[in-house]
């Protein structure tokens, strides 16, 4: 579905509303925020454009390639809710639909009774492949902005997550 572009960029007029009513100081941060939730809007409709032919939603499609990058094709539930960085519930709920149409399984742990691995099958690797290649050509490959911009972008947003406690930078 094609959106119509609007006159005039709202994030734009409420920058200007935000110095006008008192809070300048602020406005660049508010429009900065607003940028970021806004694009994620753009981003994550394109790549659901992709997906969603396939059965399948962003979080199915990441712990599809979260098992895809494993040696073993299969990892401890709770290992999966630490990487994705979900809740473990979360997990629980994309697993069983995964599950329910065979693009994975779950494994008794061999050596832990208490764990339960996640394994990808092979239709979830074909899966996983496929929509990587579509995601890759019609999304990754084309991000909407030239690369200089994609580099200083990921930069900005990995000082962002970091500063954030998302992760522990290693030392340099």
């Amino acid at each position: 579905m094609a959106t119509v572009p609007l006159p005039a960029d709202p994030i734009a007029e409420a920058h200007r509303q935000w110095g006008a009513h008192g809070w300048g100081d602020v406005a660049d941060g508010m429009a900065a925020v607003t940028s970021v939730m806004r694009a994620h809007q753009i981003m994550l409709s394109r790549v659901e454009r992709v997906l969603k032919p396939h059965g399948l939603t962003f979080a199915r499609y990441e712990m599809l390639m979260l098992l895809l990058f494993t040696r073993s094709g299969a990892l401890p539930m709770a290992k999966a809710s630490a990487r994705l960085q979900v809740h473990p519930t979360s997990v629980t709920n994309v697993v069983d639909r995964l599950e329910a149409v065979g693009l994975v399984q779950r494994q008794a742990h061999p050596s832990d009774r208490r764990t339960t691995l996640v394994e990808i099958t092979d239709a979830g690797r074909e899966l996983a492949m496929a929509t990587t290649a579509e995601l890759n050509t019609v999304v990754f490959g084309q991000p909407g902005i030239d690369q200089e911009a994609v580099t200083s972008l990921v930069d900005v947003l990995t000082d962002l997550r970091r500063d954030a406690g998302d992760f522990v930078a290693p030392d340099s």
